[in-house]
């Protein structure tokens, strides 16, 4: 039996992302007063930064890599954020440098959710709910299928499960030459995946296919991550009690979803 845990009830950028956004910036702000954040994303981050900053009288800065859907960069100036498009292709160590020197001539803070250990621990947190979700119903998850991202969250909540139940963890890339907004392959750098068991890759069209396909079963419209999660569990055809992490909805996506309709 597999269960999905929807995180796009998360209220600033209707994602996981909201965890790792407030984690990292009440963490800083525990240590002084922050004056301007600067934050390489892709879009969930910034979008939970730039709200979490409004209400913190923060100011913030989004680096985003150049092909960041339009709608991101649209929200993003509605929430008030200053954006960057750069010309970076994903997000690698060599754009999270960019960004953190960026930071630096400007004195600015770069939370740098690409290494900074609060983003693993943010997500410690979501393991706990999801055992004390399933343990409710008389379950104990024998296998976890996230994206791999930043790796935070597969790592944060993988980590947790693994030491509760003995959780096998299956991390989802793009197959090789494929974006699919959300996750990204391991020739980025994720800091850590050594909490990761298997990794499946899955294209553009089969994380599409995804969406598609919990859609018209479910009635739930997920985001392309989620997609390609969803395609790895179908490839995969687990047995026992399985988790899948959905982290967003589909609504940032439509652009990309046009061009296979």
């Amino acid at each position: 039996m597999s269960f999905a845990k929807l995180e796009f009830f998360n209220p600033f950028s209707r994602s996981i992302k909201d965890r790792t956004a407030y984690t990292l910036l009440f963490s800083a702000l525990e240590n002084g007063n922050v004056g301007s954040v600067f934050e390489a994303s892709s879009g969930n981050t910034a979008i939970a930064l730039a709200s979490l900053s409004n209400v913190l009288g923060v100011k913030f800065r989004a680096y985003l890599p150049r092909p960041t859907p339009k709608s991101t960069r649209v929200l993003l100036s509605i929430l008030g954020a200053e954006v960057v498009l750069t010309d970076f292709e994903t997000i690698d160590r060599e754009m999270v440098e960019f960004v953190r020197e960026e930071a630096g001539r400007s004195g600015a803070l770069n939370l740098n959710q690409y290494e900074n250990e609060n983003n693993f621990l943010a997500h410690r947190g979501t393991g706990r709910e999801i055992a004390e979700q399933l343990e409710s119903i008389g379950k104990r998850p024998e296998l976890l299928i996230a994206g791999i991202g930043t790796s935070g969250h597969i790592a944060g909540i993988g980590s947790y499960l693994k030491e509760r139940y003995g959780t096998r963890v299956v991390g989802v890339v793009p197959a090789r030459g494929e974006r699919i907004p959300g996750i990204k392959g391991l020739d980025t750098g994720p800091k850590w995946v050594d909490y990761v068991d298997e990794v499946v890759e899955v294209t553009l069209e089969e994380a599409v296919a995804g969406v598609r396909e919990v859609a018209r079963l479910n009635g739930i419209l997920v985001g392309l991550s989620s997609g390609a999660v969803y395609r790895a569990m179908k490839e995969l055809k687990p047995e026992g009690t399985t988790v899948l992490i959905f982290p967003d909805d589909g609504f940032k996506y439509v652009e990309i979803f046009e061009k296979f309709s």
